[in-house]
């Protein structure tokens, strides 16, 4: 099967209302091409679910601005005022997930489980409408699993079968994410060839790859 798709391509599989999940941390190892596309496109009713909403014009905060988005699901939004705008005026619902409860909610969803027990949120406004299990005596949050319909990511070397390589923190939130969506494309800011890359330098397996596109193409 050959994975190599286009960014318009890519781009059409994402459709009104559907959740996606995209990588990266402040704009860091997002898939910033896919996301320019997305925003030219003018997809709508999305929900979100990354770590941080970005910047104004970086990162899937060039999706906020365009009102892209019915629903975010993130760790933090400091960084991008828009956010905070549409979530004080009320066009925008903002989940505000602790980081750590985030991540382990996404490899929850992609790992097949049915939740993860955190104590953080125990007495606060965190627990709110969510059970609570005890455990040797200690109360823990349930918090269930979370999957997209699509998961957009960022890799820096990635193989025609989709064995991805990250360079340094560009890795962040796109390795969990890609085992956590129905449909996961990969943008490349290299593709090369089956083989090529070293199997110790894999981070994560082309299995949970369904497309790739040429990040690095004119």
């Amino acid at each position: 099967m050959n994975k190599i798709i286009s960014i318009n391509d890519a781009v059409n599989m994402l459709k009104d209302g559907d959740t996606v999940m995209i990588g990266g941390f402040l704009a860091v190892g997002t898939p910033n091409k896919l996301i320019d596309a997305i925003v030219e496109k003018g997809v709508k009713d999305l929900t979100l679910i990354c770590n941080d909403s970005g910047f104004i014009d970086k990162g899937v905060g060039k999706m906020v601005v365009n009102k892209q988005f019915k629903k975010i699901i993130a760790s933090h939004i400091g960084t991008n005022k828009e956010t905070g705008r549409q979530m004080m005026a009320g066009e925008t619902e903002v989940v505000l997930v602790p980081q750590g409860t985030l991540i382990e909610q996404v490899r929850a969803g992609g790992h097949g489980l049915g939740g993860v027990l955190t104590a953080t949120g125990i007495g606060t406004e965190v627990e709110k409408g969510k059970d609570i299990v005890t455990v040797d005596g200690k109360q823990y949050l349930l918090e269930k699993p979370l999957k997209a319909d699509v998961a957009l990511i960022f890799g820096n070397k990635v193989d025609k079968y989709g064995n991805i390589h990250y360079h340094g923190s560009t890795r962040n939130f796109n390795n969990m994410m890609a085992a956590a969506a129905e449909i996961t494309i990969v943008e490349a800011v290299e593709i090369v060839e089956i083989g090529e890359l070293d199997p110790n330098s894999v981070h994560t397996p082309g299995v949970f790859v369904n497309y790739i596109v040429d990040g690095g193409a004119l």
